[in-house]
């Protein structure tokens, strides 16, 4: 694919991509990519990905489901062993092609949504929602793990 310079381009529902599935709200909606293989000026065989996708998450602020838009570009320079990476290109991601030789495209998208997903999901817009309701002071004293240390420090004497 490299040598030949050529791409792929195609469309996942997001039902076909398991291993992301459980940090969805649900599965509905779809996944459209592209991987364009080439090499660049130094020779370095890469692949640049594109992922265009709205992934369904469940706000942890309003607890209501709402659609996150993912747009990822992405050049990845293929590697056949570990040793390789220090070789790439600063801008290029490493990615270590299986013995065969041949990269799952699915998988590969798959892998890049489930780095794109956020660790704690917010809606945009329920900022409002801290402000309106902050913690209560003695909340977050406790939340400090030293204030209590901080009450057994004595003053200085002079």
């Amino acid at each position: 694919m490299v040598s030949a310079r050529r791409g792929v381009a195609g469309r996942l529902p997001l039902s076909s991509l398991t291993r992301l599935a459980d940090s969805l709200v649900d599965t509905e909606g779809e996944v459209s990519y592209s991987l364009d293989f080439d090499r660049d000026a130094l020779q370095v065989p890469y692949v640049e990905l594109r992922i265009d996708a709205e992934l369904p998450l469940l706000c942890q602020r309003s607890l209501q489901r709402f659609l996150l838009p993912v747009k990822i570009v992405q050049r990845l320079g293929l590697i056949r062993n570990e040793a390789d990476e220090a070789a790439l290109p600063p801008d290029y991601e490493p990615l270590l092609m299986p013995a065969d030789g041949m990269l799952q495209g699915a998988e590969l998208v798959e892998d890049e949504l489930i780095l794109a997903v956020p660790v704690v999901p917010t809606m945009p817009g329920t900022e409002a929602m801290e402000r309106d309701w902050p913690a209560p002071e003695a909340e977050t004293e406790r939340a400090n793990p030293f204030a209590a240390l901080s009450a057994l420090k004595k003053p200085p004497s002079n």
